[in-house]
């Protein structure tokens, strides 16, 4: 097989199998997600929203006292990620419970480090939100998003490349 033919047909095959491997049962597709503290935002606004996470908003935040696992004094991105992660995932996972004055945002890469792990929302699964998961145990909750688009079917991505790969092939 000559070279030419052969780069497009192994990346259509890469792209069926990694579209396969990251859906779960049922064309499931899971994505895990964090509330973090944003880099640009000014230690004075995370430490007022840290302070307040952690008294009023009733956020879990014995990890990051002194003699947790997620305790550090100088680093108030952590501290504060910690604090509204645990937030967001005890107040529905919705926008409002990861905003915190526009401090905080949604993220898929794990903030966890060292011995410090952050739970994480389990995901969107077939447009729904399923449960909190993590070392914490963080409780189930859910959301009904059937208004929208969802997840693309099993099939579409094999039938997108049984498409295109002739034009590839012939070119």
């Amino acid at each position: 097989m000559s070279p030419n033919l052969f780069l497009p047909l192994f990346l259509s095959l890469c792209l069926v199998f990694v579209s396969t491997a990251q859906r779960g049962g049922g064309g499931t597709v899971v994505t895990e997600l964090w509330c973090v503290a944003k880099n640009n935002a000014e230690d004075a606004a995370l430490q007022g929203a840290l302070d307040w996470a952690c008294g009023q908003g009733g956020a879990d935040c014995g990890p990051i006292q002194q003699g947790g696992p997620c305790y550090d004094p100088t680093d108030i991105q952590n501290t504060a990620s910690y604090a509204f992660n645990n937030y967001y995932l005890k107040n529905g996972m919705t926008d409002d419970a990861c905003s915190f004055s526009n401090n905080a945002a949604l993220t898929s890469l794990n903030p966890s480090y060292g011995n410090c792990k952050f739970p994480s929302s389990k995901t969107v699964s077939n447009a729904s939100i399923s449960e909190a998961s993590g070392t914490l145990g963080v409780g189930t909750d859910s959301a009904d998003l059937s208004g929208s688009d969802g997840v693309a079917p099993p099939w579409l991505s094999p039938l997108i490349v049984a498409l295109f790969l002739p034009f590839v092939l012939l070119n």
